[in-house]
């Protein structure tokens, strides 16, 4: 779709604030929380994660960190994103669902994590659900959204502002979390923390949810080749240690739609039968992992059967 720019406003002094709307349709196609969009910028296209309100299908609202040491995405749309300007924009696409809610809800934001979280957290207290949001920022001044999530959430939010002092302990927050369901989005750092505390304490991990946006480092890894069977058929395929399962496939018109190509926007999911795999995108949460893989990153030890 391309969408126009009715908003922009910056949150904190480096994430901006954008408000889109279709410029001849009233309703734009539904979403839930959780969802991210695809906006087409300069040299390819960047996922956003939806944070307003799945019931105003007038706008979708999104919000734009500044990486200055990223890919050029972000910092273009803080220099060419204002009102009037128009955007290709995706139809919205969700791997970081709300897992129904007959359960108590952990929510657990870091940073920019907040936007599919907020969403989460509206959602939930739309319901009545039981709820309870940590959100992890080094100050209030650079917690994106910190007033709309505070007047939706009330004293159901906790902030741990590190340069006040206050560094969420994720050890004693799942100790307090059990028989409830966690969802995680952050740096990195915090999801690697939150998974230590899981494996330590033994919480079920059909119970942890979690999303960041970036893949793990490819510092240190060094790829192998291996072989990828195609179910339906038995061809076998060789992945050469310098190309991607997802290039191969697609050479031998296995055909996988994609997007991002660097683990972060689900686009190419595919599922598999048997295989030592490793898993290197940012979509995946620990449970899906025994299934299912980012061919655009993911790779295996051995054999792999896909479910293809």
């Amino acid at each position: 779709m391309k969408l126009r720019v009715v908003g922009a406003k910056l949150t904190t002094p480096d994430v901006l604030v954008l408000d889109l709307r279709h410029p001849k349709r009233p309703a734009l196609p539904a979403w839930t929380a959780g969802a991210h969009v695809d906006v087409m910028v300069p040299g390819g296209v960047r996922q956003y994660s939806l944070w307003g309100d799945p019931e105003d299908r007038s706008r979708y609202r999104i919000a734009v960190k500044r990486e200055t040491a990223g890919r050029g995405g972000s910092k273009w749309l803080h220099e060419h994103a204002t009102e009037g300007l128009e955007l290709h924009v995706s139809a919205p696409r969700n791997h970081f669902d709300l897992d129904g809610q007959v359960r108590p809800c952990v929510l657990v934001a870091g940073g920019i994590g907040i936007t599919p979280i907020f969403a989460m957290a509206r959602a939930l207290a739309a319901v009545g659900a039981d709820f309870t949001l940590h959100y992890c920022a080094r100050s209030a001044a650079e917690a994106p959204l910190l007033d709309d999530v505070r007047s939706v959430c009330g004293d159901r939010l906790t902030t741990w502002f590190s340069q006040e002092g206050r560094r969420l302990d994720v050890n004693a927050l799942l100790a307090q979390s059990a028989g409830a369901e966690l969802y995680v989005c952050g740096p990195l750092g915090l999801t690697a923390a939150v998974e230590t505390a899981i494996d330590a304490q033994g919480f079920p991990v059909e119970r942890y949810h979690r999303e960041h946006f970036a893949a793990p480092s490819g510092a240190g890894f060094v790829p192998e080749a291996f072989e990828a069977i195609i179910a339906s058929t038995g061809r076998t395929l060789h992945v050469p240690a310098h190309r991607t399962l997802l290039e191969v496939l697609r050479d031998n018109h296995v055909v996988r739609g994609s997007s991002c190509e660097i683990g972060v926007c689900g686009s190419c999911e595919c599922d598999y039968l048997s295989g030592d795999v490793i898993h290197r995108d940012a979509v995946l949460g620990l449970k899906a992992r025994g299934a299912r893989l980012m061919p655009c990153v993911s790779r295996a030890r051995g054999v792999l059967i896909l479910n293809l």
